[in-house]
């Protein structure tokens, strides 16, 4: 049976203390989990699906070593080159990192970014998902992140999804967290099925193993369905509550975030992780099927998915060095991310889905006593493919010790310019409205999208 378990409450508590917001998460099912943090209002039939434009933002918590990945500088001393060597891809002339042979035959698919600057320096994810600056003066109520500004301007693309969803798993380490809706308000909040209250409602004696038998699984729903009309329990729920109750049998939702859905083999070239290890017990879990997922609910109508992946933040240590846990990385990564690449184009969906890879900087260029590498804001890097962009080549250059921008210099609000220009967005006139009323352009400077990209 389907268990409900959630903290004491008092105003609008239900008999067992149980809040009608608690009730309304549904958590832990399957490989992905699933909430319910806003309802939905949806017929019992999704409407044909037509063409949207979309985005995945993948969020490498704690800064990637952009000298170690996309950016060798193999004629630097020892001290600043590190023991990884380049190797040719498919385009002439590019090289990345040896640990990257999957992604290296891809590059005709991707665009490397080596020139960003304007990082901020602390460990924090706001600029990463919404290209502002933390440092800078914000409205009351805070900038709200990029899927926030998406939902907002243009809705569900099909009524039976959300318009934004996040796979963020949840950092001990606050600053890693997304930022939020800000001044949007909470309407604008994303559905979170890895989100905190995702162990609301569990399928109670059934293990994540054993959730891939889905007719135990719809065994089920069954019975909670029958006990929760039996015991009144759904008396006073309005008509979009009933709805979301029913989506684990009903929405397209619940079949993209269910992998028993998807062919073995596609789950098996993304490979997987386990969900509740939590890298350096504050990370994010280094789970390569988030991106299956992401792919899932994108084709499923959401507009824009975002997800973080592993932890980064390499400063080195007794058995800890930054080449030990890249070599942990970087194969799984080189995995992950070229499976995502290969079936957004297999799928067609590789002119409307637009992949955004990043971190909050870079590393130093000089590999520290610890056989580390520290924070370094100066310059940082992003990987990019999809969306119909120019790709197969790279952006930007820095000087022979990769420690700064020295050509093409590209700034956060540019990417996110391009971003919202992939989704139709224009962002030299286009603004919302902050808490007073006040509009807001979506990207500081006016930022405009990156030519070379559209």
């Amino acid at each position: 049976m389907l268990t409900l378990s959630g903290q004491n409450h008092t105003e609008g508590s239900f008999c067992d203390r149980l809040s009608r917001r608690n009730f309304l998460q549904i958590g832990s099912l399957g490989l992905s989990g699933l909430t319910l943090p806003r309802l939905l209002q949806a017929e019992a039939e999704n409407p044909a699906k037509k063409r949207q434009k979309s985005v995945i933002m993948i969020y490498l918590v704690g800064g990637p070593p952009h000298q170690d990945m996309i950016d060798l500088k193999p004629e630097a001393p020892k001290e600043i080159a590190g023991p990884w060597r380049p190797i040719a891809t498919n385009v002439p002339g590019i090289e990345i990192c040896e640990a990257f042979p999957r992604l290296a035959q891809s590059m005709d698919k991707l665009v490397l970014v080596r020139s960003i600057v304007g990082s901020q320096s602390g460990h924090d994810a706001i600029q990463c998902f919404n290209g502002h600056d933390p440092r800078k003066l914000t409205p009351q109520g805070g900038w709200p992140q990029f899927g926030s500004t998406v939902a907002r301007l243009q809705g569900p693309h099909v009524e039976s999804a959300p318009p934004f969803i996040s796979l963020c798993y949840p950092c001990t380490h606050g600053p890693y967290n997304e930022p939020g809706p800000g001044f949007l308000g909470l309407s604008q909040s994303p559905f979170r099925p890895m989100g905190p209250t995702r162990h609301d409602m569990v399928l109670n004696g059934i293990s994540l193993e054993r959730l891939a038998d889905r007719k135990q699984l719809l065994q089920s729903i069954d019975n909670f369905k029958r006990e929760a009309d039996a015991s009144g329990m759904m008396t006073g729920l309005d008509t979009f509550t009933e709805q979301a109750m029913g989506v684990l049998t009903s929405s397209e939702l619940a079949e993209a975030l269910d992998l028993s859905k998807e062919d073995p083999r596609t789950v098996e070239r993304y490979g997987t992780g386990d969900p509740t290890k939590f890298i350096d017990s504050n990370g994010a879990p280094r789970v390569p099927q988030s991106m299956l997922v992401a792919r899932r609910l994108i084709e499923a109508g959401a507009r824009v998915v975002t997800l973080n992946y592993s932890k980064w933040d390499w400063h080195g240590g007794k058995n800890n060095s930054i080449f030990k846990r890249e070599a942990e990385d970087f194969p799984v990564f080189d995995q992950c991310v070229s499976a995502l690449l290969e079936d957004l184009h297999q799928r067609g969906l590789d002119q409307d889905c637009t992949v955004a890879i990043w971190g909050e900087f870079g590393r130093t260029p000089k590999i520290s006593a610890q056989v580390g590498r520290d924070h370094w804001p100066r310059v940082n890097s992003a990987i990019l493919f999809g969306g119909g962009m120019k790709t197969g080549q790279v952006i930007g250059a820095t000087d022979r010790l990769g420690g700064e921008a020295v050509e093409r210099p590209v700034t956060f609000p540019e990417l996110f310019a391009t971003l919202y220009h992939n989704l139709g967005i224009e962002t030299e006139h286009t603004t919302v409205e902050d808490f007073s009323g006040r509009p807001q352009y979506l990207v500081e400077g006016h930022a405009r999208p990156l030519p070379e990209l559209i």
